[in-house]
């Protein structure tokens, strides 16, 4: 079987990571296969490193773009993939093979308000529509996802596979000193900090998480500090409206995005990790500070729940006094701390990019049949 996999996002921070590790463990798993991989041209020698049954072939049109539509079908067609797997709801319908599609969320379609202009929420329902539809197999990453896909999209239940997501394995080793101590000193985190790593789109619910922060500085924890990590800061200038309102600029620091070995460290140097996010199909930066042993705070919203257990203290992301309390209630009380770590590091490892891989292979065949 010859099998296609659109990795031009291998960089975005969500789906994106779930590109990196289903290829990865895809080159661990199955030597036997041919994998077409179709990449942005710089990405082309890096994947080309996979293995020799790993060919990157290199596709200059955007993701969500008009030139995709055609494009697409005419690699698989040249290099003769009989199974494509677009890793996004985008399934351009000239695909000439059988195709599983990943469907990670609904969140155009719950958050219209979010996007740029009005034609967005039409493509968005369009593209996932004809992708659920079209797809011989559709993936998700939650129960709650399958919910949505179902809601929005009228195509039977037994068509959409859950798998869950996973955290990167590096999440759970223990960094060496002399590199904690270079983090820490590199970005002055000497002070106790609340993180956040993520986007910084409007339904991460920032603005809220700052107003939170804001709160429990001012019940006592005036030391404190907000380290936000993630995309650039430039792109919502509502979060620094927010830092001004509040006059927080010596507390709140935006650190943009981070590697992966930094973004471990910082996970291990924090006091407490806040997910305060309106809705997510599934989510990985808490179930990552969980594997580095850090409380976490969510959401109690969307799929959080279902994926954190019991592991997580969860609060109401519509009001700032919630998520205050509940930041503070983990800062203050040392009891509740260790047992949110010691859950955390059991929810984590029921969670296994090799587990949802394997499952992942096995749909390949099955749609191929």
């Amino acid at each position: 079987m010859r099998i296609g996999v659109d990795a031009r996002k291998l960089h975005d921070f969500g789906i994106g990571t779930y590109i990196r590790n289903l290829l990865r463990q895809l080159a661990r798993l199955d030597g036997q296969s041919e994998f077409v991989v179709l990449c942005r041209p710089e990405d082309r020698d890096a994947l080309g490193a996979l293995g020799e049954n790993f060919r990157a072939v290199p596709e200059h049109a955007r993701t969500y773009s008009m030139a995709e539509q055609l494009t697409i079908p005419l690699a698989l067609k040249r290099e003769r993939v009989t199974l494509f797997h677009a890793p996004h709801y985008v399934l351009p319908p000239l695909v000439p093979c059988r195709s599983v599609v990943t469907i990670h969320d609904c969140l155009h379609l719950m958050f219209p308000q979010y996007l740029p202009n009005r034609l967005m929420p039409l493509y968005a329902r369009a593209s996932l529509t004809l992708a659920a539809r079209r797809a011989t197999r559709v993936l998700t990453v939650s129960e709650s996802s399958k919910r949505d896909i179902l809601r929005f999209v009228d195509v039977a239940a037994d068509k959409i596979d859950v798998i869950y997501n996973a955290y990167d394995e590096r999440f759970g080793l223990e960094p060496r000193q002399e590199d904690v101590d270079r983090v820490r000193e590199r970005y002055q985190l000497q002070d106790d900090f609340v993180l956040y790593a993520g986007n910084v789109k409007p339904h991460k619910n920032l603005v809220r998480l700052i107003e939170a922060f804001d709160l429990v500085r001012r019940s006592g924890l005036d030391h404190l500090k907000l380290v936000l990590i993630g995309d650039q800061i430039s792109k919502y200038t509502a979060l620094r409206r927010a830092v001004h309102a509040h006059q927080l600029h010596r507390y709140v620091r935006f650190l943009g995005y981070q590697s992966e070995d930094t973004l471990a460290i910082m996970y291990r140097l924090a006091r407490v990790f806040v997910f305060p996010s309106l809705y997510e199909g599934f989510w990985l930066p808490p179930l990552e500070a969980m594997a580095s042993g850090t409380p976490v705070v969510a959401s109690n919203v969307s799929s959080l729940p279902e994926v954190l257990g019991d592991a997580a203290l969860f609060v109401e992301p519509r009001d700032p006094q919630s998520i205050a309390d509940g930041i503070r209630r983990v800062l203050c009380d040392e009891r509740l701390r260790c047992e949110l770590r010691a859950k955390g590091f059991a929810r984590a490892s029921q969670f296994s990019w090799e587990r949802s891989v394997r499952r992942i292979r096995d749909i390949y065949d099955l749609a191929a049949a």
